[in-house]
């Protein structure tokens, strides 16, 4: 059995890590969020610390290896800006990371981490769960093997609808989330990138504070993309329903059904994870790389536009 910290422990994500422990058998030790509305710790770990404030977190941390229980592992579902030095204080305090994705906002940040992985001799580990996917890695099955020399037309769009909220917290700031491309879209694009091979050409054609839009060329497939958290972007059909999100991914004008499925990925991602065969600083680099050339890309007039921006 190993033992767990959890930083950001009120936030969203966090819910399915905490039933990532349990599930792989693990405990849950301390956590820490600057929130308090926590009590979802009652149905899986009741008994772990809980600070609100970092360096007493810290403190306990020290405090209970000096006693002679060891800290394995580090699961951050922090603020995007904050995951580089969350990593970093996992790893100093001699435990591996896991870490959500984007693990880092910026490419430079991967090359400093790589470094302070060789210092300190544990490993990070990032979420990938769409690299899990049945559907997705049938789908990658299908792409390795095939003979075929023509590029694949891909259509993504991924619409889900954000209330007022968002522009007031740290996701609505590009400094600390690193924009919608990054927040909603990085593990998309790592998909991409995954089932696709090498990227070999990086457009944006519409890049605001609530919707990107662009293409990417990768060695195998020819992308357009569409992301947004404004309602109004809405297919009419999904909109009638009633529904807040769309997902879709066509290919060659086939859809790619992976709408269920989602719900054991963090527990199979953690037992990758526990057998030493997580997703690395490596894997995750060329997603960040996308990101950070989407957020500083000049806008282009032409080019490979998606559906959505020539209706």
């Amino acid at each position: 059995m190993k033992n767990f910290a959890l930083l950001g422990i009120a936030g969203y994500i966090a819910p399915r890590h905490l039933k990532a422990i349990k599930d792989t058998g693990n405990q849950l030790i301390a956590a820490y969020d600057k929130f308090d509305s926590v009590g979802i710790m009652d149905s899986h770990f009741p008994n772990a610390s809980f600070f609100v404030e970092f360096e007493r977190f810290d403190r306990h941390i020290e405090k209970i290896k000096r006693n002679g229980v060891p800290l394995d592992y580090v699961s951050i579902c922090t603020p995007n800006y904050l995951h580089d030095a969350h990593i970093r204080m996992a790893l100093r305090r001699g435990a591996d990371a896991i870490c959500e994705k984007p693990l880092v906002l910026n490419p430079w940040n991967v090359d400093a981490l790589e470094d302070i992985e060789k210092e300190t001799g544990n490993s990070i580990n990032t979420i990938l769960q769409l690299r899990l996917h049945p559907s997705i890695v049938q789908l990658k099955n299908k792409i390795d093997y095939s003979t075929s020399k023509t590029k694949y037309e891909v259509d993504l769009t991924y619409i889900t609808s954000r209330g007022k909220w968002y522009d007031i917290s740290w996701k609505g700031d590009e400094s600390k989330s690193g924009g919608v491309a990054t927040n909603i879209g990085i593990h998309f694009f790592d998909m991409l990138h995954w089932i696709f091979g090498g990227l070999q050409e990086n457009i944006v054609h519409v890049y605001e504070k609530h919707k990107a839009s662009g293409y990417l060329e990768f060695e195998k497939a020819r992308v357009r993309w569409f992301l947004s958290i404004d309602e109004e972007d809405l297919p009419l059909e999904i909109k009638k329903k009633g529904q807040r999100t769309f997902r879709s991914i066509s290919i060659d004008g086939d859809e790619l059904e992976f709408s269920s499925g989602f719900t054991e990925l963090h527990s199979e991602s953690y037992r990758h994870i526990l057998k030493g065969n997580g997703f690395s600083i490596q894997d995750a680099k060329t997603s960040i790389q996308i990101v950070h050339d989407i957020r500083n890309a000049s806008i282009a007039r032409g080019g490979e536009k998606h559906p959505f921006l020539l209706n």
